[in-house]
């Protein structure tokens, strides 16, 4: 696989920005030689970031921001530049408007930019809200799946895949990986809420709790994307990332309740049960507000957790080799002992 001479990584500070940027910069599978070039928006937290990551600062939705800051990357004939997009935005705080000026308008900067740059390959991460949820518990997403967009998000996130197979008509080579839930280090302060509320025992599980989630420890997710940006595919290609097997919500909960133990906290047993119903309610209210342009994110979240969102992997381990190295466990234990390792109060 050849590296490219400049990686650009939007929404390098984010969750997964900062987590590939380190890959690119520290593990022995994936470290460059090239210049790694993080954009990340005005204002925004680096300290984080690994010093061998250039920081240019950009808001993609302003689309001569980006495209000043993808200047002096123009590929020439003895270089070369791929795009790794991670910018997004998934609870926003503006309303519920966010959703399509950073998802779906963001993404149309960014792809401009590309172009003029002439980019190698554009990697897009998306989501599995343009398709919303599993009709049945048994059911698993594949690679034909028809577009069901799941509320704002789900839509921005959809009108963002279509801007890049647009631009793929258009002739730029860019591909798309299709990620559910993802965990692991670097998180936000809602992925530490989840863990507090699994270690009090308050963690709400709806009906049986046998709803199936896939989910994605990052270091899977990191794999895939940049296997995505080095194996050659046809332009236009989409991919489902993820551990090798969803888990229903009741073994996630159970999980991280043993990866805490395992890692030295005490747990309460979880006996925090909500009938299925009181996610079907908070859907409703979910959709009412959003209808409104607004956003509660507990409403959303609790909105979701009666349903099953499952994908199946198999055209990413045929097309790119794709094998995921971490599962439900192991991530957690990894993720707890990054929170304590930063002072993160569990």
């Amino acid at each position: 696989m050849t590296t490219p001479d400049v990686t650009i990584v939007t929404g390098a500070a984010g969750w997964l920005g900062t987590g590939l940027v380190h890959a690119l910069v520290e593990s022995p599978r994936w470290q460059r030689s090239g210049t790694i070039l993080g954009v990340v928006r005005p204002g925004e937290d680096v300290s984080h970031l690994p010093d061998a990551v250039q920081i240019v600062r950009a808001d993609v939705t302003d689309p001569q921001q980006v495209r000043d800051a993808f200047a002096g990357h123009q590929a020439a004939s003895d270089g070369s530049v791929d795009v790794i997009h991670t910018a997004g935005v998934i609870h926003p705080t503006r309303g519920v408007a966010e959703f399509d000026e950073v998802n779906h308008l963001g993404t149309r900067n960014v792809l401009a930019a590309a172009r003029s740059i002439g980019a190698r390959r554009v990697v897009h991460v998306s989501s599995n809200s343009p398709f919303g949820t599993n009709g049945a518990r048994n059911d698993v997403f594949r690679n034909d799946e028809p577009y069901h967009p799941y509320l704002g998000y789900g839509r921005s996130k959809k009108d963002a895949e279509l801007a890049v197979l647009r631009a793929v008509d258009e002739g730029l080579d860019a591909v798309i990986v299709r990620p559910p839930w993802f965990y692991g280090p670097h998180q936000p302060a809602r992925q530490t809420t989840f863990f507090t509320m699994v270690r009090s025992g308050r963690f709400p599980i709806l009906g049986d709790g046998g709803q199936r989630r896939s989910m994605t420890y990052i270091d899977n997710l990191v794999q895939g994307i940049l296997l995505a940006e080095l194996t050659p595919t046809e332009p236009g290609c989409a991919w489902w990332i993820a551990d090798a097997e969803p888990y229903t919500v009741r073994e996630i909960v159970d999980t991280v309740g043993r990866a805490l133990v395992a890692e030295g906290f005490e747990v309460k047993a979880n006996r925090f049960r909500l009938p299925e119903f009181a996610g079907t309610v908070a859907e409703k209210i979910d959709t009412v507000l959003q209808a409104r342009g607004r956003y509660h994110q507990q409403f959303h979240v609790l909105g979701e957790m009666n349903k099953t969102i499952a994908v199946d992997i198999s055209a990413a381990r045929r097309d790119l080799g794709y094998e995921p190295e971490f599962e439900l466990f192991e991530g957690m234990r990894r993720s707890i002992r990054w929170c304590v390792e930063q002072g993160i109060e569990l």
